[in-house]
């Protein structure tokens, strides 16, 4: 995720990031400027201006494409802002989960305490390379009573790390670490990771319905195509650049629908996963060191 100053207008309008769609649109853009100069020359040129035009249809067709696109964009935020909000309730609960734990457990228990540090520090990673769909225990924590690579055998990562996870602190009751009542405790901390997680592969395994966005492309690839016959008769030319920037607006809004629709990649533009989970990692020793 970029981390930016909001105020410094000079570098947002006049930087370039390498996510930055004028960037991507660049040959796209050179293509519609071709095919507005060809249409341009042959109207005016050789048909000397006898097709009469006019931008009242495009004027009425830019307003209802406008109004798709601001509803898209609206829910690829909305996706957006539910990831970061579900990561929240990653990072909330696993403060008071842990604060619980290093609570209710005897001082005499440090390598409990320790196996519950590595396994639920690792769980984090783990929900974010499940997201990303990719496997890796890199960047785990280890243990001499955790065997990492048994858990990358498993189709669902994460939830063979919380069912650890869940057998560790039940063990803590079963071994009279721990009573019944602070174990349901626990478990309702468990319950939310599970929910979240859950909630997060919702986001990531339901896309846009493919016909509105199909939909939504062939309008914008329409309408483009159009506009040079309907800007010619008044604004000859100079109806070129207009074109260009028509669809560099209209196209890029969709690119960045498309970007953050799934928050959970690694893209620039996506959230901050890698980050969180560090966090996470450095909150949780933190507490039970204290």
């Amino acid at each position: 995720m970029i981390t930016y100053n909001p105020k410094n207008w000079i570098q947002l309008i006049f930087g370039l990031h390498r996510s930055d769609t004028f960037r991507i649109l660049i040959p796209a853009m050179l293509g519609i400027a071709l095919y507005s100069t060809l249409v341009a020359y042959v109207e005016i040129e050789i048909l000397d201006m006898r097709f009469k035009s006019s931008v009242t249809m495009h004027s009425l067709m830019g307003f209802v494409l406008s109004m798709l696109l601001v509803f898209r964009t609206n829910t690829a935020y909305d996706r957006w802002w539910e990831g970061r909000r579900l990561w929240g309730v990653f990072v909330n609960h696993s403060r008071s989960l842990t604060i619980k734990v290093h609570t209710f457990l005897p001082e005499s228990a440090a390598d409990e305490r320790e196996r519950f540090r590595v396994l639920f520090s690792n769980y984090f990673f783990a929900c974010r390379d499940h997201l990303r769909l990719v496997k890796t225990n890199n960047e785990w924590e280890t243990h001499p009573a955790i065997d990492n690579a048994v858990f990358l055998t498993k189709d669902h990562v994460p939830n063979a790390l919380l069912l650890e996870i869940t057998r560790l602190i039940n063990s803590f009751e079963v071994n009279g670490l721990i009573d019944k009542t602070r174990l349901l405790m626990c478990n309702d901390e468990i319950r939310s990771m599970a929910e979240a997680m859950g909630a997060c592969e919702r986001i990531r395994n339901t896309p846009i319905p493919y016909s509105y966005s199909m939909f939504l492309k062939k309008i914008i690839f329409f309408y483009t195509l159009t506009m040079p016959f309907g800007f010619v008769t008044d604004f000859k030319y100079v109806m070129i650049p207009i074109t260009v920037f028509i669809f560099y607006v209209f196209t890029s809004i969709e690119l960045l629908a498309e970007e953050i629709e799934d928050p959970f990649g690694n893209d620039v533009n996506d959230l901050p996963t890698d980050e969180l989970a560090v966090k996470i990692r450095s909150a949780m020793s933190e507490i039970l060191k204290s």
